[in-house]
């Protein structure tokens, strides 16, 4: 451990040394990805040196408690410390041994957030609009950056599909929870007799790939540009700005059609579109990985359901945690940390 320690300080250095170089800031990209990895590194490094710190006071009073000092009070102080400089030597050791393990370094990464609405026609697509705006206050309220990536509403301003990034420390980390099938209960806007629906909404949290974790063949695409169109399916736009992406090998295909321009339309369908790639590519490495995200995102049966949103009883539970809130105005604006608390003590009591 202590090596690969070593290995991640230099790391650190250099890129301390990068990060105040003035002429890279002129390289915007490149200037936020080294600041990234730095301010990833950063705990780390710095319960690293107060390891090295603790133990360098450490040996130095084992060499007082074992020398022949005729300084009693000396003697006495260095042999009181001792256990308690160990203790706390045991404990950093096991902090940075947690920080070391992939769910952690994984755990900052930005991600990209697909929602679809299920079983349940137009109230489906309104509740995965609901989720949406959910996830946009979640993710704004911790400081976060949303962008909007893709999106396919519906004629009474629901959402068919939306598709999003989040960046932001910690993004990975309490995100990944809502991969699954979300279940709403209440009475739809276009239910005359107040009779309560049930319905669908399924959530895809993956990481987002970037391009030096997978490097994709132009000759393996097949571009494709058109209108774009919204609910209904008449033309939004007078110019060709949508963009259609098809990766050959996989059959793979990503559609963005949001902004005007189809150079940023192209630009963000290929994050989506290597983003997901890489995504199969690791279930397909992880088998046990892949059952499991199969079983959590599943078709949008209502049987397979991770939350259900109850709002005649102004209930929301988690069925993975059992955990039960009757605050559903405050869960539907963001508050949902309660569940992914939960969920993280959860994951980390089986980790022991």
């Amino acid at each position: 451990m202590l090596e690969k320690l070593e290995a991640i300080e230099k790391r650190y250095q250099e890129l301390e040394h990068s990060l105040a170089d003035m002429t890279l800031i002129q390289d915007k990209p490149r200037y936020q990805k080294l600041a990234k990895e730095f301010s990833g590194l950063e705990e780390v490094v710095k319960k690293y040196r107060q390891l090295k710190s603790l133990s360098a006071q450490l040996k130095e009073l084992e060499g007082l408690s074992g020398g022949k000092s005729q300084d009693a009070d000396l003697l006495a102080m260095a042999k009181e410390e001792i256990p308690s400089l160990r203790e706390r030597i045991t404990s950093l050791k096991n902090e940075i041994e947690l920080s070391l393990r992939s769910e952690d370094k994984e755990a900052d990464l930005d991600v990209i957030v697909e929602i679809r609405a299920g079983t349940g026609g137009d109230e489906a697509g309104m509740f995965a609009a609901d989720l949406f705006r959910l996830y946009n206050k979640y993710a704004l309220g911790r400081g976060w950056e949303v962008e909007l990536l893709s999106s396919h509403g519906t004629e009474l301003g629901g959402l068919k599909e939306a598709i999003f990034s989040v960046k932001g420390k910690g993004a990975y980390k309490r995100f990944k929870y809502e991969s699954g099938v979300h279940r709403v209960q209440r009475v739809p806007v276009t239910e005359a007799s107040g009779r309560i629906h049930t319905s669908t909404a399924t959530v895809a949290v993956m990481k987002e790939a970037q391009e030096v974790d997978l490097v994709i063949d132009p000759k393996d695409l097949k571009i494709d540009v058109f209108r774009s169109s919204g609910p209904g399916g008449q033309s939004v736009n007078t110019t060709d700005s949508a963009v259609r992406i098809t990766h050959l090998p996989t059959g793979t295909v990503v559609v963005c059609q949001d902004e005007r321009s189809q150079l940023k339309n192209k630009n963000k369908a290929l994050r989506v579109l290597r983003t997901r790639i890489l995504d199969k590519m690791q279930q397909d490495e992880f088998a046990r990985m892949s059952q499991e995200r199969k079983s959590q995102i599943g078709s949008g049966d209502r049987s397979e359901k991770i939350r259900t949103y109850n709002f005649p009883d102004r209930r929301v539970t988690d069925h993975r945690v059992g955990v039960t809130l009757y605050q559903l105005e405050k869960v539907m604006e963001g508050g949902i940390d309660e569940f992914i608390d939960a969920l993280i003590a959860q994951e980390e009591k089986n980790r022991q």
